[in-house]
């Protein structure tokens, strides 16, 4: 008897499963993959730009550590919270240096292949002819006289810029394969490889930049470049404020012109300077210095931002010594230039028997200073922001400034502290006028002398800014190259005539490898001229 048992089937293996090693290997090219494409490069773009916007919007430590502190200040709980974020150092955050990373790695694993590609596409030779040329979108047939091979040397000759390939078949039937256009994808690469090399040159500039700014009393001797010289000093992460480009200069005159309405016309400054050379031979070079119109030297530039007053007084210690200082004061109205200052006068060393002693006799003024002056009964205000009528508003205090306590002071205000302690004491408040004076009970003269202009400026180096430039003219060549060239492809069979009479049929077909546009007009012109018609 046959056994007709079935014999039990083999049980089905089991998928397996890819070991951890290979799983994170896998997880790390689809996060590169997703990484370098295009459109996680532009999102990334987007977010560079979302990203930007508290910096334009919200005070930088950076650029104004005071005027940031007393913005948190002012909003509390919330002013914490966004200092928390990093908001008023949005070009230094973590975020906004992530995104900054991760679209330069993007862009770079992004542009990498398409530009091999790129080298590729122009060392091949144009693809052969279709089989059906009446599929493509663009499609005529001509019949013109002379042979397949004459027609097709006519033809290639009337494609003068064309990367162009002719074959022959076995049967006689001459192809032309031709295409232009490559430049477009050139001048696409060149944008974004532009715009790669603004990425690393702003980083760079960074790193290696640094920017000062100094107000310049005219007549005063200066400064010369040094960190310790400026009133603000940023420096890159890799300077480390020696080496500085060596140069000096001081304002001769500062002068601003205004229009009637009191809007400002113009600040100028007339500068004498010396650069690397003229500091080993004492030469002073001049340069008429305005805004938009910055002094160029040695790869820094000097720019002039902003104008002020700068008042001087003399004090007159009941000893006969005396004591001057012209010191700026900050403007307080953009409109009429009120502007609001401090000056702290130490006496003289030998005028009180000892160090305690000269210090309670310190004198500090504190006030306002009106370019022309208009008075609302004894209140001083300014009537017009150029120098016509210069007049001072000022409390004059006696004691302690507090300029030995080792703490530091706002440039245009005594210390209140000093003031609510009662070690500062005001022994006068008056309105002067220049050439004024007023005394205090021990004998003390203040007299306001008159008022000197001065420049704001703004040193700046930045060893990338012609890269930048050349990165931002090239991204424009490369996005009109880019706009205006069109890719475009065209093929022709030309078959011989099956009457055997000399003549040539002629089939021409034409593709848009990125649009439809201008085929309609272009390619039965192009065709004709192909076939050499005129």
């Amino acid at each position: 008897m046959t056994d007709t048992k079935t014999p039990a089937a083999a049980p089905a293996s089991l998928p397996r499963r890819p070991s951890p090693a290979r799983r994170v290997v896998e997880i790390a090219r689809n996060m590169w993959r997703s990484l370098t494409a295009m459109r996680t490069a532009l999102v990334l773009l987007f977010l560079l730009a979302v990203a930007a916007v508290p910096g334009a919007l919200l005070p930088q430590r950076e650029l104004n550590e005071q005027k940031t502190e007393a913005y948190i200040a002012a909003h509390g709980w919330l002013g914490r919270v966004m200092d928390k974020l990093q908001l008023f150092g949005v070009f230094k955050s973590v975020w906004f240096t992530s995104i900054y990373a991760l679209l330069f790695i993007s862009l770079v694993g992004c542009l990498t292949p398409r530009i091999l590609d790129h080298a590729r596409a122009l060392r091949t030779p144009p693809v052969p002819t279709p089989r059906n040329l009446s599929r493509l979108p663009r499609h005529v047939t001509r019949t013109v006289d002379g042979t397949p091979v004459e027609v097709g040397t006519r033809a290639m000759a009337n494609l003068p810029r064309w990367r162009k390939v002719l074959r022959t078949q076995d049967d006689g039937t001459v192809e032309i394969s031709a295409e232009k256009g490559y430049l477009r994808e050139l001048g696409n690469l060149v944008f974004h490889f532009a715009l790669l090399g603004i990425l690393v040159a702003l980083a760079l500039g960074k790193m290696y930049g640094y920017e000062g700014s100094r107000i310049v009393v005219e007549g005063d001797d200066g400064f010369c470049n040094t960190t310790s010289n400026y009133d603000d000093f940023r420096a890159g992460s890799l300077v480390n404020g020696t080496g500085l480009t060596p140069f000096c200069l001081k304002a001769d005159t500062v002068s601003a012109t205004y229009l009637p309405s009191g809007e400002p016309d113009q600040y100028v400054s007339e500068l004498s300077y010396q650069g690397a050379e003229d500091l080993q031979t004492g030469t002073w070079r001049h340069y008429h210095l305005a805004v938009n119109k910055p002094l160029r030297m040695q790869g820094v530039r000097v720019y002039m931002l902003g104008h002020g007053y700068a008042p001087t007084f003399t004090v007159i210690f009941p000893g006969g010594q005396s004591r001057t200082q012209t010191v700026q004061f900050a403007p307080q109205d953009a409109i009429d230039y009120l502007s609001m200052g401090a000056m702290r006068f130490d006496p003289p060393s030998d005028l009180y028997p000892t160090d305690a002693q000269r210090r309670l006799h310190q004198i500090g003024i504190e006030g306002l200073l009106a370019p022309t002056k208009a008075l609302q009964g004894t209140l001083l205000t300014s009537s017009f922001p150029a120098l016509r009528d210069p007049a001072v508003a000022v409390d004059v205090y006696e004691g302690d400034t507090g300029l030995d306590t080792g703490r530091p002071q706002n440039l245009y205000s005594l210390s209140r502290d000093q003031i609510d302690a009662g070690r500062l004491v005001k022994q006068a408040r008056v309105n002067l006028d220049v050439g004024q004076s007023t005394t205090l009970k021990d004998g003390t003269v203040v007299r306001f002398d008159g008022v000197k202009q001065f420049a704001a400026l703004q040193v700046s180096h930045d060893p990338t800014q012609d890269w930048v430039l050349v990165c931002a003219i090239s991204m424009l060549l490369g996005l009109l190259v880019s706009l205006t060239i069109k890719r475009r492809r065209v093929f022709a069979r030309l078959i011989p005539s099956p009457d055997d009479n000399g003549r040539t049929l002629i089939e021409v077909a034409g593709l848009a490898r990125t649009d439809q546009a201008g085929w309609n007009e272009d390619f039965d012109k192009l065709a004709d001229r192909l076939v050499g018609k005129d």
